[in-house]
Formats: C-alpha cells, sequence, structure tokens
C-alpha cells in the first residue's frame, strides 16, 4: 500500500454539540474537572497542611502535561465542538486552566508539523520552532535535560504573535486576549493571597517543563528525513487510555487530522509500512522516555546518524 493511499475514515456524528464524536465528552470533562482542580488548590491552600499542598502541585505539574498534549493538542486538529462560540470558551477555559494562551499554542505546534522536529538548514535555523535539533550541535539533538528545563525561556511570544497577526488578525486578537486572562487570573490569586501565587509558579513552570520532556521523546530516536518516521511511538495502553492516544506519535504526524478515535486504526493499516520506514518505538509513556530499554545514547546520530536497535512494530500494539 502506497502512504498516499492511506485512508482513514473520520468520525462522524449526528450531535449538536460535537463536531466529530460524541466520545469528545471524554476530554471535555476530563478539562472541566482540570479547571475544577486549578481552582480547588486555591481554596485549599490556607485550609490543609503544606505536604497535601506539595502533593497537589506536583499533580498539577503533571496535569498540565496531560493536558496540553492530549485535551490540548486534540482540539487543535479537531475542535471538539460544531459551534465557533463553544471551541472559543473552551480555548479560554483552557488556557486559563494550564496557564498558557491555546491559540499562540495553537500557532506554535502548526509550525512544528511544517517542520517535524528538523535540523537546522544552511541558514542555521529550524522550520520547527520547538525542534529538539534547534539547539543542537553538528546535527545532534539538544540534550535533554537542556530542552526540558531552557524550552519555555525560549518561548518568543512575538515571533508568534507576528505569525498569527499574518494569517488571520482575529486570532491575534484571541491570542493575547487568552493570555491576558491567564495572567489576570494568575495577578488575582495573587492579590488575594500572594504565598499562594508564590507557592503555585514553581509547579506551574515545572508543568510545563514535563511537556517538553514528553515532546523530547515523542521525536528522540525518530528520522527528521523520513515522513513516516518522523515521531516515535509508545504503544502502552494505559498511557494511551488516560492521554487520549497522545502515544501514536509517528501515527500521528504522517497524518495529523486523524481524530484520537482513529488512531489505532490508522495504526493497523500502516504498520508494515513503518517498519520498513524504522519507525522508533519505546515501551514506557514518552514523559518516562528515559527509561526506556531500547534508548540509543545521547552521542549516536539520527536516521544514518543513529545506531538503533532493529524495534518490531506490533499490529496489536499489544
Amino acid at each position: 500500500m502506497k502512504a498516499n493511499a492511506v485512508v482513514i475514515e473520520s468520525p462522524k456524528t449526528d450531535s449538536r454539540i460535537f463536531a466529530h464524536t460524541r466520545w469528545d465528552v471524554l476530554p471535555l470533562m476530563a478539562a472541566i474537572f482540570h479547571c475544577v482542580y486549578f481552582f480547588g488548590m486555591f481554596y485549599l491552600f490556607s485550609r490543609v497542611p503544606l505536604w497535601i499542598m506539595l502533593i497537589l502541585g506536583f499533580i498539577y505539574s503533571l496535569s498540565i502535561s496531560w493536558n496540553i498534549n492530549g485535551i490540548s493538542h486534540n482540539f487543535i486538529h479537531n475542535p471538539y465542538f460544531r459551534s465557533p462560540l463553544l471551541n472559543r470558551l473552551f480555548s479560554i477555559l483552557e488556557s486559563t486552566t494550564i496557564g498558557f494562551g491555546q491559540v499562540f499554542y495553537e500557532c506554535i505546534h502548526m509550525q512544528h508539523h511544517k517542520g517535524n522536529a528538523d535540523r537546522p538548514g544552511e541558514n542555521g535555523e529550524t522550520v520547527d520552532w520547538i525542534s529538539i535539533y534547534k539547539h543542537g550541535h553538528d546535527g545532534d539533538a539538544e540534550h535533554p535535560l537542556k530542552y526540558t528545563f531552557l524550552s519555555f525561556f525560549r518561548e518568543d511570544p512575538k515571533t508568534v504573535y507576528r505569525e498569527l497577526k499574518r494569517k488571520n488578525p482575529r486570532d491575534a486578537f484571541w491570542g493575547v486576549t487568552e493570555l491576558t486572562l491567564f495572567v489576570s487570573t494568575f495577578i488575582a490569586l495573587g492579590v488575594l493571597n500572594w504565598r499562594y501565587i508564590c507557592f503555585l509558579v514553581p509547579f506551574w513552570y515545572f508543568g510545563h517543563c514535563l511537556s517538553y520532556l514528553n515532546g523530547y521523546y515523542r521525536h528522540y530516536g525518530g528520522n527528521p528525513d523520513e515522513p513516516l518516521a518522523w515521531g516515535v511511538s509508545s504503544y502502552d495502553k494505559l498511557y494511551n487510555w488516560i492521554w487520549f492516544f497522545n502515544g501514536y506519535h509517528a501515527e500521528h504526524h504522517f497524518r495529523p487530522k486523524v481524530h484520537w478515535t482513529r488512531m489505532q486504526a490508522l495504526h493497523d493499516q500502516i504498520v508494515e509500512q513503518q517498519s520498513t520506514a524504522g519507525v522508533r518505538v519505546i515501551k514506557p509513556p514518552h514523559a518516562l522516555g528515559f527509561f526506556d530499554p531500547d534508548l540509543p545514547t545521547f552521542k549516536q546520530k539520527s536516521h544514518n546518524r543513529w545506531n538503533l536497535k532493529s524495534v518490531r512494530l506490533q499490529r496489536g500494539a499489544n
């Protein structure tokens, strides 16, 4: 089967609310729960012992990465609702809960799909603003610790804003609006209890770092020159159920518009092609990619430069 012959039927529904499938009620409810959890931490801060708040703060950090890479990410490619108003409100909800701008994130993420974790070109730049090779050396990926903890500070809102404004000034307006709302929320929480915001910010930062860590291992060991192998996949079942099939990342980069409920079907169609293309599969979830027993050593190279053990793709993703 040729790659361009792969066709996955999009889910259809007669729902007046959901655009693709009623299964999208799951990420919707998860996002609402995440928002309640976020504001619930503020309520509990002065009412429970510090050790409990530290646990809740760490869970919030984990949930930021979970939301960005599962709920928020799927929403970019397949907005959940028929109504533009509901999609806008959901975008604002996500921005406030996670502490970022959903519209800005969409712009960055679509640029990521343009470059697909590419290496720097002749001009020394990557198309993908968040490529793991952008700040590496000699064609190598950047060290995972540097990528994880420094990427947050490398974000360039001005560049994102200019790109949004060039494409659609309305999106630029909403992007700035979301950032303003999220910053205003944090300021309001700080005014109400300055100790709480001092407590929250480190966990918020760490959560975004965990998101970058997740992103790193979704491409570390992939092949930037082979479309089928742009991403690295993990087929751990529990991980994919909880993270809304975020693990099928090689499949996602090959066909970004495929709905999260169709990722297994896509995998089943292209599994033999993936094996031929040398798609890398890791056993643990991406966020724990450093535990993979077949992890290439850092100084090994990608594609012809990586010395990877052959990984057999399993049709059933057992």
